[in-house]
């Protein structure tokens, strides 16, 4: 039987990233970062550590670690991490959005084991499909209401107060690492390969195939160090409410995404499509006219339509007949480099139903795909050059009280084996225009290239 939940309140620090620090070089610790001071759009943070069972899938294994022992399964991977939670499941404490459970990553190449889809793409990482951590203990950090807690089940008297005391201060290091970028930063596609795989997008669309298609382009450069002192220039540079740094065996992610996947809360589920973008501009009037043009595109408005059908119908796949909403259309909300077009789709969990039954049906998210979902992948598949891996995937937790939070993995950096990469792309539809589409590659990527620029050692 699991062990009721414990919470003891810690002192408050503005910035949870110094918080963090103090264990940022341990394997499987994990940073669930609003973005807070940079930003104040978040409200919570979640600083979590030393897992009791880590997940981590290759191709058909999924390598489950606990107390030491290993075993390999077949099993549906989002299977194996519900079972897990359901192991502790507990209920959580009220005005917090954990209090222990999963925290990981599912990478867009995970639905493979959903649907029947080509191989062409090459597999250039090798990096895990799904890495998740079972976290028995965490410090969650309110912003809104300055508030921080340390939270969790299980945890002997002598390793809670150690925890209570190691978070109860701000452990200043000396800044000795460092992180360089050591080459040019280089793109899998030039104008000319977009191109002909834009053009090949258009022939799909005409032909009845698709409505619309992500198209996206990878970007890497070879780098040294230490992957925590990047995230954190990243935060300042492009601070964003869905973002997160997990530092993982295989891999280090470093994201900064704006988009909200799937949220689930006293059974209540939320999903915030992203469908639309302009580039900020430095003066207000000129900041101000990319807003409405944005706001009143009939061509982004009818691409971000599009992709609200189709959550409308992933998410009627696990809630109650008739509670699908849109409670809100084409909203613009504005980042550090860029202003998105964004809708809420809402729901209501149907009895039975998990938070990763609700994962699974919606995976991966129809804005990083086109639209029909699964045609478009097979499109995605044909005409980029690389898996996407945790692109496009998604990074967040689910508790053992059955709530969830999770990003669209969008604006997010995968260092591993000496190299960091990123992607950026944006939806093809019939009257999309060459030129634009290609240059929304490079708005996207704008704090990206800027922060790779800026660690340049060359």
């Amino acid at each position: 039987m699991p062990s009721k939940p414990i919470l003891s309140p810690l002192p408050y620090f503005p910035d949870s990233a110094a918080l963090f620090s103090a264990i940022a070089d341990q394997t499987w610790a994990v940073f669930i970062d609003s973005g807070y001071p940079h930003s104040d759009q978040g409200r919570y943070d979640i600083i979590a550590a030393e897992p009791m069972t880590t997940l981590v899938t290759h191709g058909e294994s999924t390598q489950i670690i606990r107390n030491g022992s290993s075993i390999d399964s077949c099993d549906d991977p989002f299977d194996l991490v519900k079972h897990e939670l359901l192991a502790y499941s507990h209920e959580g404490f009220a005005g917090l959005p954990f209090s222990g459970g999963a925290i990981g990553y599912f990478s867009y190449d995970l639905a493979r084991r959903l649907e029947k889809l080509p191989v062409i793409a090459d597999d250039a990482e090798h990096i895990p499909e799904m890495a998740v951590g079972i976290y028995n203990w965490a410090v969650v950090i309110d912003h809104q209401l300055r508030q921080s807690f340390l939270v969790g089940q299980g945890c002997d008297e002598g390793h809670w107060q150690a925890l209570i005391q190691q978070f109860s201060v701000l452990q200043i290091k000396g800044q000795t690492n460092r992180f360089s970028v050591t080459s040019a930063v280089k793109s899998n596609m030039d104008k000319l390969f977009y191109t002909r795989a834009f053009d090949k997008i258009k022939h799909y669309l005409k032909e009845g195939d698709c409505y619309q298609v992500n198209l996206s382009q990878r970007f890497v450069a070879d780098c040294e160090g230490e992957p925590w002192i990047a995230y954190q220039l990243l935060r300042e540079m492009n601070a964003a409410p869905f973002s997160a740094y997990l530092n993982f065996p295989e891999a280090k992610i470093l994201s900064s995404s704006p988009e909200r996947f799937l949220k689930l809360e006293n059974g209540c589920v939320e999903t915030k499509p992203i469908k639309g973008t302009r580039p900020r501009k430095a003066y207000p009037a000129s900041d101000w006219h990319q807003i409405d043009q944005l706001r009143y595109s009939p061509k982004d408005r009818a691409e971000n339509l599009m992709i609200v059908d189709l959550l409308r119908n992933d998410l009627s796949k696990t809630c109650k007949t008739g509670s699908v909403k849109v409670p809100n259309l084409f909203a613009v909300e504005s980042y550090a480099t860029v202003h998105h077009l964004v809708s809420t789709v809402t729901g209501i969990l149907a009895d039975g139903k998990h938070a990763l039954d609700l994962l699974k049906s919606c995976f991966p998210g129809g804005s990083i795909t086109g639209a029909p979902k699964i045609r478009a992948m097979e499109v995605i598949e044909e005409l980029e050059l690389n898996r996407r891996g945790v692109y496009c995937g998604s990074i967040g937790y689910i508790g053992f009280d059955g709530n969830m939070d999770s990003n669209i993995a969008i604006r997010t950096l995968v260092h591993s084996n000496g190299a960091i990469r990123f992607w950026a792309g944006g939806g093809i539809v019939n009257d999309s225009n060459l030129d634009e589409e290609y240059q929304e590659c490079f708005d996207k990527a704008a704090a990206l290239l800027s922060l790779l620029n800026k660690l340049s050692g060359t």
